[in-house]
């Protein structure tokens, strides 16, 4: 078994997709190091070339992995040499496509990067949203909101607004329940009206208490009683207002925002 190994992320666009993709099965052999490196914008043969080029001097005959998304059927013929061990991300499924579909493929990376060009203004507003919106802030803006996020303090609120935002182009809001709500079992109007955009975030008590010990050590705001108090107020909330909810002890933040995506039926942005 091999303890270690290099990997290289190629693509013509900005290798993106290829990373992700390559980590995703690379993460299911968790005892081998993997020492990675993207090379994007493999556009031309010479640059397929300084390409190759760099591998074979870097990884000097140890066989490394080589994720590609390029496209082009000239280029692939350049990168794909004895001394590595390609994956074809993209061309194989293509061929199969173009036989199913019976029409060519055009073969262009990136394009999807290209084909919308509000793709970004999207994603920058998005961001700007989130940012402006967390904690509570500028509720009378929640109409425009396309998640809102509501849980105790400490519960990955901001984390995961951030995250839908930055990587997925989803305007969030985040609400902390703060005392008031927690013992009246009420929420603002502005959340009350939004409450089909509303998730409720949860985690487990001792997971609350160790999140809050780290920043407010052997404070009555970090005790367990605390946090399991709040947790089960939170909770009437979420059943007072029909809002779903999830936990997210033992999920990353990936996970959860994914979660969040599913549940409210949003559309997230195409990778870059």
């Amino acid at each position: 078994m091999w303890h270690s190994k290099d990997v290289y992320y190629l693509s013509g666009s900005t290798g993106i997709l290829a990373e992700d993709l390559g980590k995703s099965l690379l993460c299911q052999f968790p005892e081998i190091s993997f020492n990675t490196e993207k090379i994007p914008f493999i556009q031309t043969e010479t640059d397929a070339k300084e390409a190759i080029d760099h591998i074979r001097a870097r990884s000097m005959g140890r066989f490394p992995l080589v994720f590609s998304t390029v496209m082009n059927k000239e280029l692939i013929a350049i990168l794909d040499i004895p001394e590595v061990e390609f994956f074809n991300i993209c061309d194989s499924y293509l061929k199969h496509l173009e036989k199913l579909l019976e029409a060519k493929a055009i073969r262009i990376s990136g394009t999807a990067r290209h084909l919308d060009d509000s793709t970004m203004a999207r994603r920058a507003t998005a961001i700007q949203y989130s940012i402006s919106h967390d904690d509570g802030s500028r509720m009378r803006d929640y109409d425009e909101a396309e998640a809102i996020l509501l849980g105790v303090s400490r519960s990955g609120k901001t984390p995961i607004s951030v995250y839908l935002a930055t990587q997925m182009g989803i305007k969030t809001a985040n609400y902390p329940l703060v005392v008031e709500d927690l013992e009246s079992a009420r929420l603002p109007p502005a959340i009350v009206r939004n409450k089909h955009k509303a998730i409720g975030l949860s985690t487990t008590a001792k997971n609350l208490h160790h999140m809050r010990e780290e920043r407010y050590k052997n404070s009555k705001y970090a005790e367990l009683s605390t946090c399991s108090n709040e947790l089960q107020q939170a909770h009437q909330i979420f059943l007072r207002y029909n809002m779903p909810v999830i936990a997210t002890d033992g999920k990353s933040i990936e996970e959860t925002a994914t979660q969040v995506i599913q549940k409210l039926s949003l559309t997230r942005l195409p990778h870059l």
